[in-house]
């Protein structure tokens, strides 16, 4: 780096959020405009650390101290070149992703780290405005065909490597339109669907052909697909929701948060007037404390719910890192999400004993109990019963694995112990041909990790079909995050 002591010049600073009572009126996303200089100073704080651990907290191999520095340079164009030599969606990334490359950056074993998230949003996002996203067409085409089944970052991450590498790829998606959890599953105030789009007609340019409303295993078989095409990617996530068995469960108003958040993205696509599932004016719970369960708190606080209530069964985490994850790991600590600024209540060490609803079926109280880990299980602390009220109780409890019952049973594909798709070191399934990117093989996980895989799986099917690549192999599928 040209300033070695950027880092002892500056301190770290994100763009500020939108006050907290504007941004509840709207749809739009929380941060304000982050000045251009400010940005630069940001990024001349990433010190020539010598091993830039951040590489390793980033599965797509990210180049971090590299665009960093072009952007000190003020080299914006050059620094996007160099984001997407390894990044298909850094407008995705910059967005969604937790940032496990800041976790293990050199600068956060003693002080605050290095904002490279926001560095790469601004990088992307200025690169749109300036015109220097442009579709690349493959220089000559291969003659070979490819489906890609799902359309969420791993298999558009492998269509567009495999597009550009000459292959004629078509993406089904049984949702009625493409994107997957990023169309479905994430709300707007987290990423505008604007973002998503111009990237779509991008990989459409490219020559990439979009199948919407296309629920591969029903009307159309995986026999059918692998039939048509010389190679099939299977890139359908891990959508099966884990359950909470407990008595009540089948009233209505108690609904998993998949089944909740979509419809708050429909009502922003035009397709409805009001929620069909909506928090206006009710009491809501969260169950799970997680990512998921945050979107469902920032839904309610737009929908108008009376009051929200989030849970989650662990204890609060610490405010530092703690011992039991030293750096580079990504630690699990307390975060405040745009989301929890907006309200709500944080309830921790609590557990579900039941739900209770009224004559009508329909769901009125929860009843909690508090729990502490004993012997590596969660027992209930004596005499800590309470009822909450509840007319609306989403479940965001993460999800279990891939919906792999027709691929199983119609093509034939194995399965894992865990009940994910098996795949060997080239990702491909017990059937050749078929391959598996993303959360369907490797269980949920972190949209890096499904744009590192569907960059991967692209590289291995261009070798099947062709017998040689050009295209990066950046993780294989035994690889593993450095969290604990």
């Amino acid at each position: 780096m040209a300033d070695p002591k950027g880092f002892l010049k500056s301190s770290r600073e994100l763009p500020k959020r939108r006050p907290v009572d504007v941004r509840i009126q709207d749809w739009k996303e929380v941060y304000q405009d982050f000045e251009g200089q400010a940005l630069v100073q940001q990024a001349s704080r990433c010190m020539d650390c010598g091993i830039p651990f951040c590489h390793n907290g980033c599965p797509l191999g990210n180049l971090i101290p590299e665009w960093n520095d072009l952007v000190r340079r003020e080299d914006w164009q050059g620094a996007v070149e160099r984001l997407h030599a390894t990044n298909n969606f850094p407008e995705f990334t910059g967005r969604l992703c937790p940032a496990p490359c800041e976790s293990a950056c050199v600068l956060g074993i003693n002080v605050d780290p290095v904002t490279i998230k926001q560095v790469e949003v601004e990088i992307i996002d200025r690169a749109w405005d300036e015109g220097w996203v442009q579709p690349q067409l493959p220089e000559r085409l291969s003659g070979k065909t490819v489906a890609v089944v799902g359309s969420g970052p791993a298999g558009l991450a492998a269509a567009q490597q495999l597009s550009r590498a000459g292959h004629t790829v078509a993406v089904y998606e049984r949702d009625d339109r493409i994107g997957g959890l990023l169309r479905y599953g994430i709300p707007e105030f987290k990423m505008e669907k604007s973002h998503l789009d111009r990237r779509l007609a991008q990989m459409e340019a490219e020559g990439v052909r979009f199948r919407p409303s296309s629920d591969i295993g029903g009307a159309v078989t995986w026999a059918n697909v692998r039939g048509r095409y010389d190679a099939v990617v299977v890139a359908t996530g891990a959508t099966a929701w884990r359950e909470l068995d407990v008595p009540g469960r089948e009233l209505d108003g108690v609904v998993q948060a998949m089944e909740y958040l979509p419809w708050a993205n429909r009502v922003q696509e035009g397709d409805f007037e009001v929620a069909p599932i909506s928090a206006q004016g009710k009491h809501v719970v969260v169950i799970g404390g997680g990512d998921t369960g945050a979107d469902c708190v920032g839904t309610a606080h737009r929908q108008g719910a009376a009051s929200v209530t989030q849970l989650e069964i662990m204890p609060r985490p610490a405010d530092q890192r703690p011992d039991e994850a030293p750096w580079p790991t990504y630690p699990m600590v307390y975060r405040v999400t745009s989301a929890h600024e907006e309200g709500g209540e944080r309830l921790y060490a609590i557990s579900t004993e039941r739900f209770i609803g009224n004559e009508q079926g329909q769901v009125t109280a929860i009843e909690l109990v508090e729990v502490r880990m004993v012997d590596g299980r969660f027992e209930a602390v004596p005499e800590t019963k309470q009822e909450l009220p509840a007319d609306l109780v989403t479940l965001a409890m993460g999800f279990v694995g891939p919906q792999a019952e027709t691929i199983h049973t119609q093509l034939g594909v194995e399965l894992d112990p865990r009940g994910n798709i098996a795949r060997d070191e080239k990702f491909m399934s017990s059937v050749e041909g078929v391959f598996i990117a993303g959360d369907a093989g490797r269980g949920q996980s972190l949209i890096v990790w499904a744009i590192a895989e569907g960059r991967a799986v692209a590289s291995c099917v261009d070798v099947f079909l062709t017998g040689e690549t050009n295209l990066p192999f950046p993780v294989r599928p035994t690889d593993r995050p450095l969290v604990v």
